[in-house]
């Protein structure tokens, strides 16, 4: 059984129709290089909110509700799986979601995953919870036999996420991130956010044996480039930093990877911290003998 994902960059602009032409690009081109599933980054459609424009205020809705349109057109004609990400509207004064939208090939919406960990302060007046509601539900569908789960950015800094995600069998993750577009002044200075990402996916990967898409926006400054990861950790492969592309990777059923935790995971989940069998011994209980 495989799987060809294709984890898709480019430059996320204020702009709904420049973003629009860039996914529609993306998803013919990989649709031609064999994908079943295309992989975009956060608030791709529509921006990301604090970045890209200041606020809600007097973003055009309608105008992406019509580039969602023609996304689900262009998803039809082409007849493959996308994992999309935009902001989700709300009723009333609720601020949006930022949410990742998994669209089949009859261009039907079967799901929505919700960002559920925003950045910000608790009073919600910094970061993304300046601008968005958090979602509190995991997302898992299956395409091509393949159990798949979603998240987002921010998200990447809960671990408990990823072992949930691991209970529910998900064997391969999508991980949007919009970590890009910064001042061109910290070009220069130190990025945490490009150091640590790409080693935190490969950790989940190899502690959940679980494939993971991990892209971003590549507008400069971007914090590190689109890749992917394989279950025993290892990059499967890289885009160039800051320009466009797409990262063909084949999830293979047949292939094996090293997986050290396999005989205990499940142990350890439920809440047995242990391998093998404890023994009842006095020398074992005191602590303080040598």
């Amino acid at each position: 059984m495989k799987l060809n994902i294709a984890t898709c960059q480019f430059p996320v602009d204020r702009s709904i129709p420049k973003n629009l032409s860039c996914v529609e690009r993306q998803l013919k081109s990989a649709k031609a290089r064999g994908a079943h599933v295309v992989h975009f980054s956060e608030a791709c459609l529509s921006g990301y909110a604090g970045v890209e424009f200041d606020s809600f205020a007097t973003f055009d809705w309608d105008r992406l509700g019509e580039a969602m349109a023609a996304v689900i057109r262009a998803v039809r004609r082409l007849r493959v799986w996308v994992v999309i990400g935009s902001s989700h509207r709300l009723s009333g004064r609720h601020k949006p979601h930022n949410s990742l939208y998994i669209i089949n090939p009859r261009g039907r919406i079967i799901d929505r995953y919700d960002k559920m960990f925003c950045t910000g302060n608790p009073k919600g007046t910094s970061g993304d919870l300046n601008h968005f509601t958090p979602g509190n539900h995991f997302t898992v569908f299956n395409i091509r036999g393949f159990r798949c789960g979603a998240l987002i950015c921010h998200d990447f800094r809960y671990d408990e996420l990823y072992r949930r995600y691991k209970q529910h069998s998900v064997q391969v993750m999508f991980h949007s991130y919009h970590n890009a577009h910064r001042p061109l002044a910290q070009r220069q200075r130190s990025n945490i956010h490009g150091v640590i990402v790409p080693p935190t996916m490969q950790t989940y990967a190899a502690n959940n044996h679980m494939w993971i898409s991990a892209n971003n926006s590549s507008k400069a400054v971007s914090s590190w480039s689109s890749f992917s990861v394989r279950p025993d950790g290892t990059i499967a492969g890289r885009l160039p930093r800051e320009r466009s592309g797409i990262l063909m990777t084949t999830v293979d059923t047949n292939t094996k990877f090293y997986d050290a935790s396999s005989h205990w995971r499940d142990r350890a989940i439920s809440g047995v911290y242990h391998s093998g069998r404890l023994v009842r011994d006095k020398r074992s209980q005191d602590r303080t003998c040598v």
